[in-house]
């Protein structure tokens, strides 16, 4: 009998372990984010190490003897990268003796060579005049063993085609922590903002059928405004990250569209009332000519506090600035953390 109550037990046991929700507290081991140990860095340079890990590519990291580095990231081609990465850690451990450990996504350091595996084809989301796709340039983790997913909207910059565009940096913590990231690409002349707003609305409802557990939406100045759009629909997006959102041209005191900026934010708040499960995360910056009226854009969003699961206001922070700034190394490092730690955490921080 004894016997057969422990066969009952572990067989119980086993099956608790295959209907338990997997734990999803943080992203499955992988090669290239366990790099300082696998280089054989001293504990003092992990931190250097994890910082060039959320940054973007193109990006390589040099490695000498006695535990002496340097990296680059950005700034330049690949071929600058390199170069820098070579002579910044060349500086400490002296010419010729340094040696590309890791370029991008992989680790080259020979003998522990790994890359991650692509994306697989045929996933993305398309019509005629737009995609929801995959960025290669991260880590892809596939629907079932991610967190879940961000996506990404470049901005818009009249006719220029900004499709292909990197998403920002910040991103980077989030996909070290599981998430695949994916881009929303719009061809210009077809990208008008209703438009794009009912193509990333069957997009996100078609990313959460394929089995993404969290789902985020973020962008960048028309990109975040189309973030804030899709919240009116419930059920689309567990987290909106609107990163200087507009959409209304560059603006000026002269400009009606000004009052027009504010009256549609306060409509799409208004209009966001069944998104009450949603967190909303909205960065906006000092000398950005595309924001209308700041202080009154702050009030508008700090009034929709109760309206939200948590809301998040990055309001004109001093060191950062201009309509770009949520694309910047400094926006990076101070807010890339707290933003994971907004959309994942139990009890969302309400400032960084």
């Amino acid at each position: 009998m004894a016997a057969w109550k422990g066969l009952v037990a572990a067989v119980a046991g086993l099956m608790g372990l295959a209907l338990a929700p997997l734990s999803h507290a943080q992203a499955p081991a992988v090669p290239i984010l366990e790099a300082p140990t696998i280089l054989g860095l001293p504990e003092t340079s992990h931190p250097s190490v994890r910082r060039f890990l959320n940054l973007n590519t193109p990006r390589v990291l040099a490695f000498g003897p006695n535990g002496t580095f340097g990296w680059q990231a950005g700034g330049g081609d690949a071929a600058f990268v390199e170069q820098t990465a070579l002579a910044n850690c060349e500086r400490r451990a002296g010419p010729g003796a340094c040696t590309i450990a890791l370029r991008d996504l992989s680790i080259v350091k020979p003998g522990r060579e790994w890359a991650p595996n692509p994306p697989p084809e045929g996933v993305a989301i398309t019509s005629a005049h737009h995609a929801t796709l995959p960025d290669e340039r991260f880590i892809w983790w596939g629907p079932e063993q991610a967190r879940g997913v961000l996506v990404f909207g470049h901005g818009k910059e009249a006719l220029q085609d900004l499709r292909g565009r990197q998403p920002q940096s910040w991103t980077r913590h989030f996909n070290n922590a599981g998430f695949d990231v994916w881009r929303f690409d719009r061809e210009p002349n077809a990208d008008s903002a209703r438009r794009a707003a009912a193509w990333l609305r069957a997009d996100l409802a078609e990313l959460r059928r394929r089995g993404y557990r969290q789902v985020v939406v973020a962008g960048q100045s028309r990109g975040g405004w189309n973030a804030l759009m899709v919240l009116n629909r419930p059920g689309l997006a567990d987290v909106a990250i609107a990163i200087a959102a507009a959409a209304h041209g560059r603006l000026s005191e002269e400009d009606n569209r000004l009052h027009a900026q504010l009256a549609e934010l306060e409509a799409l708040m208004t209009e966001a009332a069944g998104a009450s499960r949603a967190r909303l995360a909205v960065a906006d910056f000092r000398d950005d000519p595309f924001m209308a009226e700041p202080d009154r854009r702050a009030e508008i969003l700090r009034r929709q506090r109760e309206r939200f699961a948590a809301l998040l206001l990055i309001d004109r922070p001093e060191g950062v600035t201009g309509h770009g700034a949520g694309g910047t190394t400094a926006f990076n490092d101070r807010y890339g953390a707290c933003l994971l730690r907004f959309a994942t955490a139990p009890r969302p921080p309400a400032i960084c």
